[in-house]
């Protein structure tokens, strides 16, 4: 059994309890869904891709929705009673159909820049950008005036 007593850390930490509230979910024992089957990709540096198998779905029945630090991607496929009229009867039915709903958490800055659909395969692009203010940035060292004092030198501002 694998259970975590963060307790300690929330003590002493301030800010992080989405953190640890992820932390809890993750290594929360339940089953997850296995349909449909889906990889996670490095693209780049700061590139990923998400390739789900959505073989059967159209484009339209698929929606892909990216809110807060949440991206959900549902599929819902329409009965083949209301796509043909009730033109076929189907005997056997391998291919599976049934509506989906997957949800992917996301880091701070990872935006959702795109998604194609190619030979029955969903390809979600994401790109971390990191903000300028949050870039590590060199500081110049100034050097000291005997006369004047410590000469202090500001660092130069983001537009």
């Amino acid at each position: 059994m694998r259970h975590f007593d963060l307790s300690p850390l929330y003590r002493s930490t301030i800010g992080f309890d989405r953190l640890f509230n992820m932390i809890d979910q993750a290594t929360a024992f339940e089953t997850a869904p296995s349909y449909p089957p889906y990889n996670i990709e490095r693209t780049g540096e700061n590139a990923y891709r998400i390739t789900l198998a959505v073989a059967g779905f159209s484009e339209k029945e698929l929606s892909i929705e990216s809110k807060e630090s949440t991206l959900t991607i549902r599929g819902a496929k329409e009965t083949r009673a209301e796509s043909e009229g009730a033109k076929t009867e189907v005997l056997y039915q391998g291919i599976a159909a049934r509506a989906f709903e997957r949800r992917f958490q996301l880091a701070d800055h990872v935006q959702v820049t795109g998604a194609s659909l190619e030979n029955g395969l969903l390809h979600v692009e994401l790109l971390r950008e990191i903000p300028e203010a949050q870039k590590p940035r060199q500081i110049p060292i100034g050097k000291a005036d005997p006369a004047t004092g410590p000469k202090v030198v500001t660092a130069p501002r983001a537009a």
